[in-house]
Parts: C-alpha cells; sequence; structure tokens
C-alpha cells in the first residue's frame, strides 16, 4: 500500500485520524478498538442498547446483552479510549423485531441481524459516526474491506467458518464507502491472541449464538409475547393437497423443516411450503425440496452490471456453501436466480447473496430478498 495511506486506506496519519468502533462487549469489537487504539488511531467506541426485556440479561451468548455493555465499557476504560452508550431500543423495536414477528407471520423465515445491520446500526450508527466528524466507523464483522481510489469493496473474509458478509449484502455504497472491517484477514483464533496481547479482560468470553433478543433461540416464545393470537390450528397437507395432519401455528415451522412435524408416513416428510393465507403447511419427500429458479424482491447492488458475467456465486443461507448462479435482473429491484445444481431449503423471507471471484478473493455485489 502506498506509505501516504493509512492502514484503513485513508490519506492521513493514524494520529490524524478519528474512527468510530462498534463496540458489542464480544472478543471480535473489543479486539478492533484494541488495534486501532494500538496503532494511533483517535478511538471513540460506541456500544448500543438494543433491548430490554425488563430486566437485564445477563447471558454471554447472547450479543448487546446488559452484561456486554459492562464489558465494552471496562475495554474501554482499559485501553484509555472514549466510549459513549446508545439507548436504541425504540428503533430497534420498531426497525428489527416488529419486522421479525411480522415475517414469521407471514410465513418467512426472517434475518433480524440483517435488518439490525440495515437499521441501527449501519444508518442510524452511521449517521451518529459521521456527527461526531469521525473519518470512518469501524467493526469487528469478519469481512474484508479494500479500499482503492476511495471506493471500498466487501469480500469474504479469509475465515470460512466466521464470514459474515451474508449478513452485509444491504449495506449501501455511501456506508461501504465509510465502513472498515480489519478483522477480515484473520483467523479468530488469531483474533484472539491479539485481545490477549492487549491484556483485554475478554479475550476467552465465549462467542454470542443467540439473537439477541431470542435468548435460547426460542423465538416462538416472543412471537407469542407480541402476537399471541398468531397461534392457530391448521391443516398439514401432503403434495396431493390432501389434509394428514393438524398444526399449532405456521410460526413453528421452516422450509425444509422435518423435526417436530408430528406426521408419519412410509418416507420421512420435510415442510415444502407455507402457505400463511390459508394458514396451512404443505409437506412431502426431501425430493421435492430441491429448487433451480429463485425469486427475489429489494435487489441491492453494491456492483455494477458488468460484474455479473463469469464466475457468479449465491448464497441463499448464511451457514451455506457458494452456489454457482446466473443472474437475470427484472424490473423495480427484482431479479431471477438459476442455480447450475438444486439447492434444497430455499426459504422465503431468508437472504439471496451474490459473489463474483477475482484475483482479491470473493467480492459482495449486493443480494435480494427470496420471495
Amino acid at each position: 500500500m502506498n506509505k501516504e495511506f493509512n492502514s484503513i486506506g485513508l490519506k492521513k496519519k493514524p494520529s490524524d485520524t478519528t474512527v468510530v468502533v462498534a463496540m458489542s462487549g464480544g472478543v471480535d469489537s473489543s479486539t478492533v478498538a484494541g488495534i486501532m487504539k494500538r496503532e494511533g488511531y483517535k478511538v471513540i467506541g460506541v456500544t448500543l442498547k438494543l433491548y430490554d426485556d425488563g430486566k437485564e440479561i445477563k447471558s454471554s451468548k447472547q450479543c448487546c446483552a446488559g452484561q456486554d455493555i459492562m464489558d465494552a465499557k471496562r475495554v474501554a476504560n482499559k485501553l484509555g479510549i472514549d466510549h459513549k452508550i446508545l439507548y436504541f431500543q425504540n428503533k430497534f423495536k420498531n426497525g428489527v423485531i416488529d419486522n421479525f414477528v411480522e415475517s414469521y407471520l407471514k410465513g418467512e423465515t426472517p434475518i433480524p441481524c440483517v435488518q439490525c445491520n440495515q437499521t441501527v446500526k449501519f444508518q442510524d450508527l452511521f449517521e451518529y459516526s459521521k456527527e461526531l466528524k469521525a473519518d470512518a466507523l469501524v467493526t469487528g464483522h469478519y469481512v474484508k474491506s479494500i479500499t482503492r481510489k476511495n471506493e471500498t469493496n466487501m469480500y469474504k473474509a479469509v475465515d470460512d467458518n466466521r464470514d459474515q458478509s451474508y449478513f452485509l449484502f444491504n449495506t449501501t455504497r455511501d456506508q461501504l464507502n465509510y465502513l472498515r472491517f480489519p478483522l477480515g484477514g484473520l483467523m479468530k483464533k488469531e483474533t484472539r491472541n491479539i485481545a490477549r496481547e492487549l491484556d483485554l479482560n475478554i479475550a476467552e468470553k465465549p462467542d454470542s449464538q443467540d439473537i439477541c433478543f431470542v435468548p435460547n433461540g426460542d423465538y416462538a416464545s416472543i412471537i407469542k409475547k407480541f402476537r399471541p393470537d398468531s397461534f392457530q390450528k391448521g391443516n398439514i397437507k401432503n403434495t396431493q393437497g390432501k389434509v394428514i395432519g393438524v398444526h399449532d401455528g405456521i410460526i413453528n415451522f421452516t422450509i425444509g423443516q422435518r423435526k417436530g412435524i408430528k406426521v408419519s408416513d412410509k418416507e420421512a416428510l420435510y415442510v415444502l411450503k407455507i402457505n400463511a393465507n390459508k394458514n396451512e403447511i404443505i409437506v412431502g419427500p426431501k425430493n421435492k425440496l430441491g429448487k433451480t429458479f429463485i425469486d427475489l424482491k429489494d435487489i441491492n447492488l453494491l456492483g455494477n452490471r458488468l460484474d455479473f458475467g463469469r464466475n457468479i456465486f449465491v448464497k441463499v443461507r448464511s451457514t451455506g456453501k457458494l452456489l454457482e448462479a446466473k443472474i437475470e435482473f427484472k424490473k423495480e429491484k427484482s431479479a431471477k436466480v438459476k442455480l447450475k445444481i438444486p439447492e434444497d431449503g430455499i426459504s422465503p423471507g431468508q437472504a439471496c447473496v451474490f459473489y463474483n471471484k477475482d484475483d482479491l478473493g470473493y467480492k459482495v455485489l449486493g443480494g435480494g430478498w427470496i420471495k
């Protein structure tokens, strides 16, 4: 890199560069704050208070819980950086939790982490960072950001097991040019080693596993809390339209699900479709799950149309593999994706994220929501 540029691609000395670091209280964001401080940047740590269930959640398996806010404060004190807490509970409720509940009621499988990044983190925190006159907003996400000629592009992280590019497909071009992701070139064990070198008390802290407002993964309890009327019995039908059972609410099911159907047949049954309008579940054998074509809505493009020639891949779930595909763009931010090989368990409400491969790795081109 040109010596005139600092480590985050800006033409300024680190000592003249102010960065806001989003600090969730976990190992990753705390380490990023430590790296920025060690390199001589002016660092402001910001922690978001997003969810309040009436009591402090102390589980370290959730992000943005009460204990995490305290951990972030301790790390900031250890590093000697400014630390601020933003109270975004109302914004989070309106932009993320309500969307999560309504999506399940439509028979979809939502991804609240994408909604969170799209709203409070990369919109509200983005604007707040600008108000502080920071030069960049830095996060602990595992994605690579490569800046050339004042334009930043996002790539899959080096650590495939930690890559979070799927959750960031809805980032805007303006946001991406302002965001920086220092951990994209590191393996998780390297991040923990840096945390130990910095003598941070969170170095051995377990990774967050649960959605912050869904303790223990019990999403049905959250939906019941906000929409108790949503648990209505309905029919379970086979692919011929015959009623073969009764369910206790469509929110208990996702596409590709096998367990919990409670209907026996000569073959194992999987959820093939959720018909929210009729409050019914369609089930069938596994060989009926595969799909080759996917319709998308609300497309967000980070690349230009010329990027969609060769070497195009998509991911249809956060833990899924890259799939070879062709993408045909339609009107009004919609598209049709054709997969080279059929894929099981493609669910409405999930994201389909676009990548192409170049000499720097797998570049994120954007994505859309599965209809």
